[in-house]
């Protein structure tokens, strides 16, 4: 039995999102069906239905590990960055930080677009309000990024409000552009000078 078969192999729910990963790095958000996930984890249709009750909710756990597999490219970018701690570093790893981002969107971009479908947090959520973000998220780390700077002295404690929004925003606009916009098809060479030039006006806003 296709249920039998899937349960042998002790985590269920793993399985199903470990197959709708595959989906969606080949299709995005809109390749991950419940009865297709169910086929390639093994599983009756039905098996699904008992962790996940709808394919909204598949589908928002799905993008909470695209999210988490951007956090850890983020992560291992900023962990890169070496030299004594300052302002000089402090403005490297915001840099990084972004270069990743746009760099993981131009290279899985099904996972990309899925990470952020269904990925249901609120922007309060640092404030205390709402769910709790893991503490690998983009957002999160963005956030740290930007405190640093402001422990560095680098950036003054009155610009730090909301510079957050202003940041992602621009760096996640040029990632939405180079995926799905009308800059997808530019050569590398413009790539990397449009991503320059973004980093560059973020950090001068800033």
């Amino acid at each position: 039995m296709a249920g039998k078969q899937g349960y042998h192999h002790g985590n269920l729910p793993q399985a199903l999102v470990d197959a709708g990963l595959t989906l969606a790095r080949a299709g995005g958000p809109g390749a991950i069906g419940l009865r297709e996930v169910s086929r390639q984890a093994g599983v009756s249709h039905n098996a699904a239905y008992r962790h996940y009750a709808d394919h909204h909710e598949l589908v928002a756990a799905v993008a909470a590990r695209c999210m988490d597999r951007l956090g850890a490219l983020m992560r291992a970018r900023t962990e890169a960055v070496t030299g004594p701690p300052g302002a000089q570093r402090a403005w490297a790893r915001l840099n990084a930080l972004g270069r990743a981002y746009v760099d993981f969107a131009r290279a899985e971009p099904g996972w990309f677009r899925t990470a952020f479908t269904g990925a249901g947090v609120g922007a309060g959520t640092e404030g205390g309000e709402g769910v709790q973000l893991p503490a690998d998220h983009p957002f999160r780390q963005l956030n740290a990024a930007l405190d640093d700077l402001v422990d560095a002295g680098a950036l003054p404690h009155g610009r730090r409000e909301g510079a957050e929004y202003a940041a992602w925003s621009s760096v996640h606009g040029l990632a939405a552009l180079l995926v799905d916009g009308p800059l997808q098809h530019l050569p590398e060479s413009e790539v990397r000078r449009a991503l320059d030039t973004v980093l560059a006006v973020v950090t001068r806003g800033l």
